[in-house]
């Protein structure tokens, strides 16, 4: 009778998928959550939940600071509306460089 072994039992290893795009990624590339660690997120919808967890802190603050936010965050779902971040030559590069460098 021939006994397993527990390298036997072990399902084959494969990339983990982002718990919120559904991408497939190189573990190193995931963000893994404290206490959950079987949550991964992609380094992508990583950056979209800080900028989400932003807009929320926001909704409670007042002052130039925050309307300036608020109203660079209206101009770039705009631009993400409109698709220029993507379909216009000269302007997509430096506006996705902005997006990844702004709160």
């Amino acid at each position: 009778m021939p006994t397993r072994t527990a390298v036997e039992d072990q399902e084959p290893r494969r990339r983990p998928e982002c718990w919120c795009c559904g991408s497939f990624n190189d573990p190193g590339l995931m963000v893994r959550l404290g206490n959950h660690p079987e949550v991964a997120i992609c380094t992508r919808c990583a950056h979209s939940i800080s900028k989400w967890a932003s807009e929320i802190e926001d909704r409670d603050r007042t002052g130039l600071p925050v309307r300036a936010r608020d109203a660079f965050r209206r101009l770039r779902k705009a631009v993400v509306r409109r698709g220029w971040h993507h379909h216009h030559r000269l302007l997509g590069r430096p506006l996705r460089w902005l997006g990844r460098h702004t709160p």
